[in-house]
């Protein structure tokens, strides 16, 4: 059973090259590459918006990454007095390691659902929050607490951009390697990675193999385009996935 990862570098890589040493046979081809996002310059600004007890949300690991980078590239530092929040507890941990703050996620699940259901979440009046994330995605968190009295900014710390591959090619040299089983670890790359194959043969191919997701909601729209045989991982990370490869 040959596996094709599909979530961006270098976490891809890093999954495919575990299970390689773990004897399987693993192939990276990420469908997106993450850039720098174009508020970043404007990430200390948004900062000296928000008022102590406040709340900032750290959508993803990547955002993580991107701003805290930014802010030690201008030597400043993350308020102390503000409530942080993490979708998922890899990319809470991630925070907390870099910044030693203390930082709140969901025990329930990894989903941003699972940190609305938060008792300190419902209810969010006289609340400034910003959400550092990438660019577009989901709005389920942004729509949800402002509809709970909430005053919602954004910042693009990151951006998704789609890798280009040939359609044709793509899905003729995987079937020749051997894959019949996918990783997909969001719902824009499960449509890329769709959208990509167009040819009955390859269509036929990339249906008929085994789906790793990471949620229900990723299985559900997988179940709408097609595929049969899915299996959700218990969350994004690759221990998660290496285990529901398993």
């Amino acid at each position: 059973m040959s596996i094709l990862i599909t979530r961006p570098l270098p976490a891809g890589e890093e999954l495919a090259k575990r299970l390689r040493s773990m004897g399987k046979s693993a192939f990276s081809a990420p469908l997106i590459d993450i850039q720098p996002g174009a508020d970043l310059p404007l990430l200390s600004q948004k900062l000296q918006w928000l008022s102590a007890g406040d709340l900032i949300f750290l959508l993803s690991k990547n955002a993580v990454h991107y701003a805290h980078k930014q802010l030690m590239q201008e030597g400043q530092s993350w308020p102390n007095q503000l409530s942080y929040y993490g979708i998922g507890k890899s990319t809470s941990l991630m925070f907390h390691r870099l910044t030693g703050l203390d930082i709140f996620c969901s025990g329930q699940g990894e989903t941003s659902e699972d940190l609305l259901q938060l008792p300190a979440l419902q209810k969010m009046d006289n609340k400034k929050i910003l959400l550092l994330r990438g660019n577009g995605g989901r709005e389920v968190i942004a729509s949800t607490l402002r509809f709970r009295g909430g005053e919602v900014d954004y910042c693009e710390c990151y951006a998704r951009r789609p890798v280009n591959y040939d359609a044709a090619n793509f899905s003729r040299h995987w079937r020749q390697c051997g894959i019949k089983t996918l990783v997909v670890t969001s719902g824009e790359m499960l449509q890329l990675l769709y959208n990509l194959v167009t040819d009955s043969d390859g269509k036929a191919w990339l249906l008929n193999c085994k789906l790793i997701v990471v949620s229900e909601r990723l299985a559900d729209i997988a179940h709408t385009l097609g595929w049969q045989t899915i299996k959700v991982a218990k969350s994004a990370d690759n221990d998660a996935l290496i285990q529901a490869l398993e």
